[in-house]
């Protein structure tokens, strides 16, 4: 029994050795993200109100398809079945655009990238910045776009 001991503590040496060398790479916490609770009505003064946003595009602007994510930012948040919109080839599209705002916004932000109307959630590309005009319908030319940095340049 104890040569048994003996050749397992043995074994079991060069393995915690090797540990030691190459200390496994560390798992990064996991982050839960959740939309603001701030009253913004209550701290601005301003009563909230819904908008919608209406979008305008070209085929050479979407070519087989184009997934944007609304981004929340003061003066607006997005409400939660409402802010993925597929905008496609030929005026195609799907979702809807609806916020809650405090007044309308100049501009909006979202998250994008290039795919079809059934594609499943998946890693997005970068920001596109979109100058908004309108009041309660908010008119977004996806042709006005800017291109913001692409993921893989935050830090």
């Amino acid at each position: 029994m104890i040569r048994k001991i003996i050749a397992f503590i043995g074994l079991m040496i060069p393995l915690c050795a090797g540990a030691i060398d190459n200390p496994p790479e560390p798992v990064p916490p996991r982050v839960s993200i959740f939309s603001t609770t701030t009253d913004w009505a209550a701290l601005t003064g301003l009563p909230l109100r819904q908008f919608r946003g209406k979008f305008s595009w070209t085929n050479s602007d979407v070519s087989r398809g184009l997934v944007l994510y609304y981004l929340d930012a003061f003066p607006c948040y997005g409400e939660a079945d409402s802010v993925r919109i597929w905008l496609g080839p030929n005026k195609q599209s799907e979702g809807i655009l609806r916020l809650v705002c405090v007044h309308a916004p100049k501009t909006i932000s979202f998250t994008w990238r290039n795919a079809t109307r059934d594609a499943d959630q998946a890693e997005s590309t970068g920001i596109l910045n979109c100058p908004v005009t309108g009041e309660y319908e908010l008119n977004i030319d996806i042709s006005k776009c800017t291109r913001g940095p692409d993921w893989k340049e935050y830090k």
